[in-house]
C-alpha cells in the first residue's frame, strides 16, 4: 500500500453512481427477468472502463471499480456469492431492520418524510438455512478482470475493490442452521476470506466495508449498555482478524462509518470511545469519515491516538451526503491539520462514504459527485504545497 511520500494521494470509499445504461441491466438482474448476458457483460466492461477514466480525469490516485459489478447493495451483494441463505418476505413492518434505531425513534417524523421521498423499503429478509460456503469466484473474477483491464489505460497509483467486512455481510440476517450467532459469524468470516484473498492475490488492494460496526450502537444502546456494545465490538474485531489472518496487512484497507443515510445522526457512538478497538484490526489503512458536521471535530482524537508502524489514515475530507461542493481550501485545511498530527506520509485524502448505497440509490447528483472528487484532488494539491514547502 503506497504512502503519500512526496504529495498527498487521493482516494474515496469505493461506491460510485451507476450510469443509466448499467442500471437498466441491473433492474432486470434484480427482478429475476430475462436479459442478454453477453450484452450485460459488455456493458459492465465498458462502464467500468469509463468510470475508471473519469476517476483519473478527476485526479484520483487510488481508484475502485465503483462497485459496478454488484447487482445488489454494498452488503447484500454477498447473497449472490454465498451458499446457505434464502430470502423470505418480512411479515410485519416492525420487523423491518431499516426502521429501527435510536436516531429513527427520536426523529420519527423526519424519517417518515425521508422514507416517503427516497422509497426506503425492505420487503424480504435473509435467512441462513444451510452451510455457508463461498460460491462467487466467477463473479468476483469478472470484477477483477474488468477493473484491472480498465486500470491499464489510465495513470493511477493503485486500485482497490471494496467488499463487506464479516459483521456487515448480509446485515440483519437470521439464523436457522448454526447452533448460535457466533458460529454463524465465524462461518461467514471463513467464507469471505476467499473473497479477500482472491482480490489480494490479483494484485489489488482489498477494502473491508463495515458500517455495521459503528451503526450497531444506534440500534443496541439503549436498551443494552455501552459495555454490552463494547463487548460485541471486541468480538467483531476478533472475527475480522480471524478472517484476514495470514493475509498481508499492507494490502488491506478497513472502512468504518456511521451509515450513509442523510439523517441527524445524534445517536452515533463517538470515535474516541471505539478507536482503541478499531486500531486492533490488523490492516494497513483505516478509512474513517470526518467531513460531516457530526464527526469533523473528531480529528482531535488523533492527537492522543497513535497509528501503528507503517499504517495509513484515510480521513473523509469530502462528504458524500450533501450536494454542497466543498471548497478546495477547506479540503486542504482538513488534510493539513491531520497530516501535522500523524505525519504527512501517513495521510491519504478520502471521502466519508460511498456516493451510491446500491445500484439505484444515490446521495448526490452524478455531476456533483465528480465536482466533489475534483475538489478533493485540488484540495490535496493545495495541502501538498503547504506540507512539502
Amino acid at each position: 500500500m503506497k504512502h503519500s511520500t512526496d504529495r498527498i494521494l487521493t482516494t474515496h470509499v469505493g461506491s460510485l453512481i451507476r450510469p443509466p445504461e448499467l442500471q437498466d441491466f441491473l433492474r432486470l438482474v434484480q427482478g429475476g427477468k430475462p436479459y442478454d448476458e453477453k450484452a450485460y457483460n459488455a456493458c459492465l466492461t465498458s462502464t467500468v472502463a469509463e468510470v475508471v477514466k473519469q476517476q483519473a480525469d478527476a485526479g484520483i490516485d487510488v481508484m475502485s471499480d465503483g462497485e459496478f459489478g454488484k447487482s445488489i447493495s454494498w452488503a447484500q451483494y454477498a447473497l449472490t456469492r454465498l451458499s446457505g441463505f434464502e430470502r423470505r418476505p418480512i411479515k410485519e413492518d416492525t420487523a423491518n431492520p431499516f426502521k429501527r434505531g435510536a436516531d429513527r425513534t427520536k426523529f420519527a417524523d423526519f424519517y417518515a418524510e425521508l422514507d416517503s421521498k427516497e422509497g426506503v423499503a425492505t420487503v424480504s429478509e435473509a435467512i441462513c438455512t444451510g452451510p455457508i460456503k463461498y460460491t462467487g469466484q466467477a463473479e468476483l473474477q469478472r470484477d477483477i478482470d474488468n477493473f484491472k483491464s480498465a486500470l491499464k489505460n489510465v495513470k493511477s497509483e493503485e486500485g482497490f475493490l471494496p467488499v463487506a467486512a464479516p459483521a456487515s455481510v448480509i446485515p440483519d440476517r437470521k439464523n436457522e442452521y448454526y447452533k448460535n450467532d457466533a458460529e454463524l459469524q465465524h462461518a461467514i468470516a471463513d467464507a469471505m476470506r476467499t473473497e479477500y484473498k482472491m482480490i489480494i492475490d490479483s494484485g489489488l488492494l482489498v477494502q473491508l466495508d463495515d458500517a455495521r460496526l459503528a451503526v450497531t450502537y444506534d440500534r443496541m444502546v439503549p436498551p443494552a449498555s455501552f459495555d454490552d456494545y463494547k463487548k460485541w465490538l471486541a468480538t467483531q474485531v476478533d472475527i475480522i482478524n480471524h478472517a484476514i489472518e495470514g493475509l498481508p496487512a499492507d494490502r488491506i484497507r478497513y472502512h468504518v462509518c456511521w451509515g450513509s443515510w442523510p439523517g441527524p445522526h445524534v445517536s452515533d457512538v463517538p470515535l474516541k470511545d471505539v478507536v482503541d478497538l478499531i486500531l486492533k484490526i490488523k490492516v494497513g489503512a483505516y478509512v474513517i469519515e470526518g467531513a460531516n458536521p457530526r464527526h469533523e471535530h473528531e480529528w482531535k482524537v488523533w492527537q492522543d491516538t497513535k497509528l501503528g508502524k507503517d499504517q495509513v489514515l484515510i480521513p473523509g475530507v469530502i462528504s458524500h451526503a450533501t450536494n454542497v461542493v466543498e471548497h478546495p481550501e477547506l479540503v486542504a485545511e482538513r488534510i493539513v491539520r491531520l497530516a501535522k498530527i500523524v505525519g504527512r506520509e501517513n495521510v491519504i485524502a478520502g471521502t466519508d462514504c460511498g456516493f451510491a448505497q446500491g445500484p439505484f440509490y444515490r446521495r448526490v447528483h452524478p455531476t456533483v459527485m465528480w465536482a466533489k472528487l475534483e475538489a478533493l484532488s485540488e484540495g490535496a494539491r493545495i495541502a501538498s504545497k503547504e506540507l512539502w514547502s
